[in-house]
């Protein structure tokens, strides 16, 4: 990790990147409990039980990393709580592609995310870097099974898509500081 003045020091970036993924994949479950409320019973829901899964062993490994690393966790817990949630059950009210179009969006801003995290780690912190990695290879999974369930073919994709991701961004932002 290169700092450059007034940037961040090692201790403070590692302390940003356990806290935004722990809020980040608290979200992710959020979002998937959420839609198995609504979602009927069927292949949509089978591939997002499967998801939830996945999601819930990330949620856990950076639980564990907030308490070996002392990081602090975002002020914001409550509101990923609700809405994250909210977004789930709205997104499978729409139908099992709009959720998955939640999915896809999702899924793609976190891949950005854990790309650029990876890239800031650099050779710094490889077992830190090795889970980034790992949890994004299993996050773009998530993306192509919600492509396969027909998520480009949810009703009006490309502004779901854009207002999700857009949503994505801002929490990941806001709990980086927050």
């Amino acid at each position: 990790m290169n700092q450059l003045p007034g940037g961040l020091t090692p201790e403070q970036t590692i302390d940003r990147i356990v806290r935004v993924d722990q809020a980040g994949e608290y979200g992710a479950v959020r979002i998937y409990e959420g839609q198995l409320a609504v979602l009927p019973e069927g292949p949509a829901k089978d591939a997002v039980r499967h998801m939830l899964a996945q999601e819930k062993a990330h949620l856990a490994a950076f639980d564990k990393l907030m308490v070996e690393r002392r990081a602090r966790p975002t002020a914001l817990q409550p509101l990923w709580h609700v809405a994250g949630f909210a977004l789930g059950a709205a997104t499978a009210l729409l139908g099992p592609r709009a959720a998955m179009a939640c999915t896809v969006a999702v899924e793609e801003a976190i891949d950005e995310h854990y790309a650029d995290q990876a890239k800031t780690l650099g050779t710094d912190e490889p077992a830190l870097r090795q889970t980034i990695e790992k949890f994004r290879g299993e996050e773009l999974e998530h993306r192509d099974t919600a492509l396969a369930h027909e998520a480009e073919r949810a009703p009006a994709y490309p502004v779901l898509s854009a207002a999700i991701k857009s949503g994505s961004r801002l929490a990941i932002w806001l709990s980086e500081r927050i």
